[in-house]
C-alpha cells in the first residue's frame, strides 16, 4: 500500500476514447457475426429434426432463442457505442475547429497590434486621399492647353475655310482647259445661193413624185 494514496490517472483524451469506442464496437461486431451463424444452425437442426425427433428440435429452438436474445443485446449495446462515438467525434471535430478559430483570432489581433490606433489608421488615409486630390490637380494642369488659340471662335475659323473651299472651287471653274468642252456642229454663215436653192426644189419634187 502506498503512503502517498493512488497515483491520480491522466484525463483521457478524445482521441483515445474515440479509438477504445472502435475496438470495442470491432468486438461486439465478431460476437454479433458468431451468434447470427449459431441461429442459423440451430434453425437448420429443428428443421432436420422436425416432428420426427421433437426433443432435439426443441432444444435447438431453445437455444436459437437464447443466442437471439444476446443478439438483440449486442445490436442496443452497439447503438448505444457508435452514439457515443459519433458524440465524440463531434466533439474532437468541434475542439480542433474551436483551437484554429483561436489561432486565427490571435493573429488578427497581433495583425491590428502592428497596424497601430485606428485614429492613426485614420489619419493615414485621409493623407493619401490628400496626395492623390494633389495628383489630380497637378495632372490637370499639365495637361490643360495653354498659349495662343485658346481665345479664337471656332465660327470665324469655319467661315474661313468656306471661304477657301468656294475659292478652290472658283478657280478650279475658271482654269477648265478648251480640249475639256466638247466640239459642236458648226453653223453655215453663207447664205445658199438660187441655184443650190433650185436643185433642191427640184430633189424634193422628184421625192414626192416616187413617193406617190
Amino acid at each position: 500500500m502506498s503512503w502517498f494514496g493512488k497515483k491520480k490517472q491522466a484525463a483521457p483524451t478524445t482521441s483515445d476514447a474515440i479509438q477504445k469506442l472502435q475496438e470495442t464496437e470491432e468486438m461486439l461486431q465478431k460476437k454479433s457475426d458468431f451468434l447470427e451463424g449459431k441461429i442459423i444452425q440451430e434453425m437448420k437442426t429443428a428443421k432436420t429434426a422436425g416432428m420426427k425427433n421433437k426433443r432435439v428440435a426443441l432444444n435447438a429452438l431453445k437455444r436459437k432463442r437464447r443466442f437471439e436474445e444476446q443478439l438483440n443485446k449486442i445490436d442496443g449495446t452497439l447503438c448505444t457505442i457508435e452514439f457515443q462515438r459519433e458524440a465524440l467525434e463531434n466533439a474532437n471535430t468541434n475542439t480542433e475547429v474551436l483551437k484554429n478559430m483561436g489561432f486565427a483570432a490571435q493573429a488578427l489581433q497581433n495583425a491590428h497590434k502592428e497596424l497601430g490606433d485606428v485614429d492613426k489608421v485614420h489619419d493615414l488615409m485621409d493623407d493619401i486621399n490628400e496626395q492623390q486630390e494633389l495628383a489630380n490637380e497637378i495632372s490637370s494642369a499639365i495637361s490643360a492647353p495653354i498659349g495662343f488659340g485658346n481665345d479664337i471662335d471656332e465660327d470665324d475659323l469655319l467661315a474661313e475655310l468656306e471661304g477657301m473651299e468656294q475659292e478652290d472651287m472658283d478657280r478650279v471653274l475658271l482654269d477648265i482647259p478648251d480640249s475639256a468642252v466638247p466640239d459642236l456642229p458648226s453653223v453655215p454663215n453663207a447664205v445658199p445661193s438660187r441655184q443650190q436653192v433650185e436643185e433642191e426644189d427640184e430633189d424634193m419634187a422628184a421625192l414626192a413624185a416616187w413617193a406617190t
